[in-house]
């Protein structure tokens, strides 16, 4: 009988953790099944996403750090780091849907301030720049998307709908609606403005040193073809 009681009330606390977790990230459940094709259950994202799980312990060393409590949440997110591979400083801001896909070697600093539907891929630094106290991490926008391997550093500010392609570095302001790419990162427009709505599809991503050899071979053709009209003008003369 004792038997029977204890399984009743793990089975019960196990029906209420799924439950409580369902309803306390349904935004970052939400996110993981529009922006990741490969979810296909919720009892896989909960027990095999280590984006989902970084979140959860994140969320619980956010609060005692509200609260002023020591050591138990830099505890909390270190746990988190080893089991996960993603390190976030309970003293971070994260609005909600945030998906980290992947996530192994994401960082995320103590005075990062993160929007709501933000999109992270493996490899992503969100650092500070030398021993400054005070805000020293970035500002992150809503529904921006940043690429694997991308740095974004400093106490800098990403405006909203965003693109941050893959292993760019990040050192200064992005105003919304802007692609970053390269390093150190460099302003481009996709066809000179940004496509509605949340894009992870970083091959349409452009290549500002192409554009320029572009543009450059532009202006040879164009001159060669000057060159040549005009020594044809003098041939006829």
């Amino acid at each position: 009988m004792l038997f029977l009681y204890t399984v009743l009330i793990i089975l019960s606390a196990a029906v209420f953790y799924f439950v409580a977790i369902a309803v306390i990230f349904k935004n970052e459940i939400k996110a993981t099944f529009e922006r990741d094709p490969a979810a296909t259950s919720f009892f896989e994202v909960l027990m095999t996403y280590s984006g989902l799980q970084a979140m959860i312990y994140f969320r619980i060393a956010h609060k005692l750090w509200k609260m002023n409590i020591p050591f138990i949440p830099r505890i909390i997110s270190q746990t988190a780091r080893w089991l996960t591979g993603i390190e976030i400083h309970p003293g971070a801001t994260i609005g909600r849907g945030l998906f980290i896909d992947h996530g192994m070697g994401v960082v995320i600093g103590e005075t990062s301030v993160i929007g709501d539907n933000v999109t992270m891929y493996q490899g992503v630094t969100l650092g500070g720049t030398g021993k400054d106290r005070g805000k020293r991490h970035p500002t992150i926008g809503n529904d921006v998307v940043i690429g694997a391997g991308a740095k974004v550093l400093g106490n800098i500010s990403i405006g909203d709908n965003v693109q941050i392609g893959a292993n760019a570095v990040v050192i200064r302001d992005v105003p919304a609606n802007s692609t970053v790419v390269g390093v150190p990162g460099r302003i481009v427009r996709l066809e000179g403005k940004k496509v509605a709505g949340i894009t992870l599809d970083h091959s349409s991503l452009p290549d500002p040193i192409t554009q320029a050899l572009d543009r450059l071979q532009d202006e040879i053709d164009h001159i060669e073809t000057e060159i040549k009209d005009y020594k044809d003008g003098q041939a006829k003369q």
